[in-house]
Protein backbone atom coordinates (compact mmCIF):
# COMPACT_ATOMS: atom_id res chain seq x y z
CA UNK A 1 0.00 0.00 0.00
CA UNK A 2 1.51 3.31 -1.32
CA UNK A 3 -0.05 6.80 0.30
CA UNK A 4 -2.28 7.85 -2.15
CA UNK A 5 -3.71 4.09 -1.19
CA UNK A 6 -3.54 4.67 2.77
CA UNK A 7 -5.23 8.33 2.37
CA UNK A 8 -8.35 6.70 -0.01
CA UNK A 9 -8.79 3.98 2.98
CA UNK A 10 -8.52 6.45 5.68
CA UNK A 11 -10.73 8.40 3.71
CA UNK A 12 -13.61 5.38 3.11
CA UNK A 13 -13.38 3.95 6.84
CA UNK A 14 -13.92 7.16 8.76
CA UNK A 15 -16.05 9.15 6.40
CA UNK A 16 -13.86 11.93 5.38
CA UNK A 17 -13.23 13.58 2.40
CA UNK A 18 -9.81 12.49 0.52
CA UNK A 19 -8.19 16.14 1.45
CA UNK A 20 -8.97 15.84 4.76
CA UNK A 21 -7.27 12.25 5.11
CA UNK A 22 -4.61 13.81 3.41
CA UNK A 23 -3.98 16.45 5.89
CA UNK A 24 -4.68 14.11 8.73
CA UNK A 25 -1.90 11.89 7.27
CA UNK A 26 0.46 14.26 6.96
CA UNK A 27 -0.09 15.83 10.32
CA UNK A 28 0.25 12.41 12.27
CA UNK A 29 3.76 12.03 9.78
CA UNK A 30 4.85 15.67 10.97
CA UNK A 31 4.19 15.12 14.77
CA UNK A 32 5.21 11.43 14.66
CA UNK A 33 8.67 12.37 13.00
CA UNK A 34 9.13 16.59 15.26
CA UNK A 35 8.93 14.06 17.94
CA UNK A 36 11.59 11.54 16.74
CA UNK A 37 14.11 14.20 15.91
CA UNK A 38 13.74 15.20 20.10
CA UNK A 39 14.68 12.04 20.83
CA UNK A 40 11.13 10.90 22.49
CA UNK A 41 8.77 7.52 21.58
CA UNK A 42 5.64 7.54 19.94
CA UNK A 43 3.87 4.82 21.29
CA UNK A 44 0.16 3.87 19.75
CA UNK A 45 -1.63 1.63 22.38
CA UNK A 46 -2.38 -1.58 20.50
CA UNK A 47 -0.87 -0.40 17.25
CA UNK A 48 2.99 -0.30 18.17
CA UNK A 49 5.78 2.41 19.34
CA UNK A 50 8.08 4.08 16.85
CA UNK A 51 11.52 5.09 18.53
CA UNK A 52 15.25 6.24 17.84
CA UNK A 53 18.12 4.27 18.03
CA UNK A 54 21.60 4.66 17.99
CA UNK A 55 23.55 2.21 15.93
CA UNK A 56 27.46 2.55 16.69
CA UNK A 57 30.32 2.98 13.85
CA UNK A 58 31.68 -0.68 12.64
CA UNK A 59 33.30 -2.63 9.87
CA UNK A 60 32.06 -3.70 6.50
CA UNK A 61 33.10 -4.99 3.17
CA UNK A 62 32.35 -2.76 -0.10
CA UNK A 63 30.77 -5.60 -1.94
CA UNK A 64 32.53 -4.84 -5.60
CA UNK A 65 35.84 -4.74 -4.21
CA UNK A 66 36.19 -6.55 -1.34
CA UNK A 67 37.95 -3.80 0.52
CA UNK A 68 37.60 -3.38 4.69
CA UNK A 69 35.61 -0.19 5.08
CA UNK A 70 34.23 2.06 8.18
CA UNK A 71 30.55 2.33 8.40
CA UNK A 72 30.00 5.48 10.53
CA UNK A 73 27.72 6.12 13.35
CA UNK A 74 24.28 6.65 12.79
CA UNK A 75 20.67 7.22 14.32
CA UNK A 76 17.98 4.87 12.93
CA UNK A 77 13.83 4.91 13.36
CA UNK A 78 12.58 1.53 14.87
CA UNK A 79 9.09 0.20 15.01
CA UNK A 80 7.96 -2.19 17.54
CA UNK A 81 4.52 -3.63 17.03
CA UNK A 82 2.56 -3.96 19.30
CA UNK A 83 0.32 -7.35 20.55
CA UNK A 84 -2.74 -6.47 19.35
CA UNK A 85 -1.35 -6.02 15.49
CA UNK A 86 0.73 -8.89 16.00
CA UNK A 87 -2.12 -10.78 16.95
CA UNK A 88 -4.03 -9.70 13.78
CA UNK A 89 -1.16 -10.31 11.52
CA UNK A 90 -0.87 -14.00 12.29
Amino acid sequence: MNKAELIDAIASQANLTKADAKRALDAFIGATTTALKKGERVALVGFGSFSVSKREARKGRNPQSGKEITIPAKKVVKFKAGAELADKVK
